[in-house]
């Protein structure tokens, strides 16, 4: 794991900027999957899946806090409850160069309730602020919190507030809402995902009556153009599965929202720099898929999509000569 030096144009003084952010996705945002958006994008910060405080303090925290410097501007997602252990899992953050700490307070999955993670902390507000706290006191870092707008039964707008009200006293000034309320008996992750409905217009109406913090929106956000209208109103944007299935909009981000005037890569470009990092994995005794299973957006729509996808999802566990068969998916996306 490598030091990390800020890059040129990627934070501010307040910390790293998030007008654009690549959500924290269980299973999905791992070091692989963020070098590879790296490819795409310059600017967007990108953060990691949620890593419990129990897995970095009684486990393999070398292997949970692995980056590649290049994969900066990069936050930390931690998932617990204890305001000591958070604490100590932001020092190691800071130490090993993640340029915020994020205490997740959105996810509505019984494993994580169960351990008072998650969703579950908007009933506890006092907490949160508490957690806050103790990693603000511990890091010199931004320290951030992922929210729903509510949970099932505490789901007024006056009680949202007072969540909001009683972290930011704590010096939390960044709030990322996803705006829809979690319900936190009897519907899945992914049913939570996408059954309560989406109020956009509670998560802006929370920017208007807290003007001096930062409010991130996430929550079912598809298009470049939809980020465009919606930052009209936020701080900023955070997109989730749309950029994991869709990752080649990520290439127009740098352009539409940082100002940048180098054009967007190819997606035969963006997979041909993927090449060295593959064969160093490799060579480390990785296998391939470990990498390619985040890159299967890049080909849709056009001719020689799925045979792209059947290269990088099937044939490569039959495969004597992986990065040949790279090369071949390389090929594919070349025009398109």
């Amino acid at each position: 794991m490598k030091s990390v030096e800020p890059q040129e144009s990627s934070a501010t003084p307040a910390g790293p900027s998030r007008k654009f952010s690549v959500a924290p996705m269980m299973d999905w945002t791992d070091r692989h999957c963020r070098y590879f958006m790296r490819r795409l994008s310059r600017h967007a910060l990108l953060y990691s899946e949620m890593v419990t405080t129990g897995a970095l303090l009684h486990g393999d925290a070398e292997r949970f806090l692995r980056h590649d410097d290049s994969e900066q501007p990069l936050a930390l997602q931690l998932g617990g409850s204890d305001p000591q252990a958070l604490a100590a899992c932001a020092g190691m953050a800071e130490r090993t160069g993640y340029r915020e700490v994020n205490l997740n307070a959105g996810c509505p999955s019984d494993r994580v309730q169960n351990n008072m993670i998650g969703a579950c902390l908007m009933a506890h507000p006092q907490l949160v602020a508490e957690c806050v706290k103790a990693m603000r006191d511990a890091v010199g870092i931004d320290v951030t919190v992922k929210h729903r707008i509510g949970i099932n039964g505490r789901e007024s707008y006056g009680e949202l507030c007072d969540f909001v009200g009683q972290v930011h006293e704590a010096g939390c000034r960044t709030f990322i809402v996803h705006a829809r309320i979690a319900i936190l008996e009897g519907l899945s992750p992914k049913e939570n995902r996408e059954i309560p409905p989406l109020r956009h217009e509670v998560a802006a109406r929370l920017k208007q009556d807290f003007p001096e913090l930062e409010i991130i929106l996430n929550g079912g956000i598809k298009t470049l153009d939809e980020c465009a209208a919606h930052l009209q109103c936020f701080d900023g944007v955070m997109l989730g599965r749309e950029a994991y299935h869709n990752p080649y909009l990520l290439a127009e981000v740098d352009r539409r929202f940082f100002a940048c005037a180098t054009p967007p890569i190819s997606r035969a470009q963006a997979l041909a720099e993927m090449r060295p990092y593959v064969q160093r994995h490799l060579a480390e005794g990785g296998a391939m898929h470990h990498v390619t299973r985040h890159v299967l957006g890049l080909a849709q729509a056009f001719r020689g999509a799925r045979r792209f996808r059947q290269l990088l999802s099937v044939d490569i566990h039959k495969c004597s000569d992986p990065l040949a068969l790279l090369d071949q998916a390389i090929a594919l996306l070349e025009g398109h």
